[in-house]
């Protein structure tokens, strides 16, 4: 998943670079606005966007109109202006969130992915019924998991969960903290072992039932993925 980092500090700029590559996600970086745009339209894939307010060429205000002329991609202003009717200003031209400078980068990405969630519960996109993937089929509505070979594999709810979220987004990265939101379905309040736990439980069924095939990797320091095929 990629995020834009638009800011013309570009020591600003690589510290949150740091902070979103450890988190799983794919950083792309422009220094003003114009350059912003354009990354935009050559990556149609970008997820979210940190954008500067105060910025050479371009400032970030006018960047949020061109932005929301065409698109809902989400936007988290980062500013040195404090007053609240810049706060203001930013949100009613359609930035979803808004930090001050200085700021705490864990608090810059824990506002990422709230965003990156809110945005995702807003989109009305029809996950598959069934899904096939490496040695495994995967039926949503009946909570079957067979191998290819017509072997069932019995799962927990919890379980199954898990196998869902990371099968129905491949290649991507979940941290423990994302995996226990979504299939859990509450704030993430417990230890990082919870989850780790029913992975490895969900590991060892997976692999006894395809003679060891590994689906499930660890990202180490970042979290869980399942790769597309």
């Amino acid at each position: 998943m990629k995020i834009l980092v638009v800011d013309d500090d570009k020591e600003i700029a690589q510290l949150l670079e740091i902070y979103i590559k450890n988190e799983g996600y794919e950083p792309i970086s422009a220094y003003n606005g114009r350059e912003a745009l354009t990354k935009l339209n050559t990556n149609p894939d970008i997820a979210l966007m940190i954008l500067d307010i105060m910025m050479p060429e371009m400032d970030g205000i006018e960047v949020i109109k061109e932005v929301r002329k065409d698109s809902q991609l989400p936007i988290l202003v980062l500013s040195a202006k404090t007053g609240d009717m810049d706060k203001i200003q930013g949100l009613i031209t359609g930035a979803d969130d808004y930090v001050t400078k200085p700021f705490n980068p864990l608090e810059i990405m824990a506002r990422v992915k709230s965003l990156l969630r809110r945005s995702e519960n807003n989109v009305t996109t029809t996950e598959p019924d069934i899904l096939d993937i490496g040695p495994l089929t995967i039926n949503k509505d009946s909570h079957e998991v067979k191998t290819l070979t017509g072997k069932d594999i019995q799962l927990t709810a919890l379980e199954f969960g898990i196998l869902y979220l990371l099968a129905s987004h491949p290649n991507r990265v979940f941290s423990a903290d994302d995996i226990f939101e979504r299939v859990w379905q509450q704030e993430s309040i417990v230890s990082a072992k919870t989850v780790m736990v029913h992975v490895s439980h969900l590991r060892d069924k997976i692999e006894e039932a395809t003679d060891g095939e590994k689906v499930i990797q660890t990202v180490w320091g970042v979290g869980y993925k399942i790769e597309s095929r």
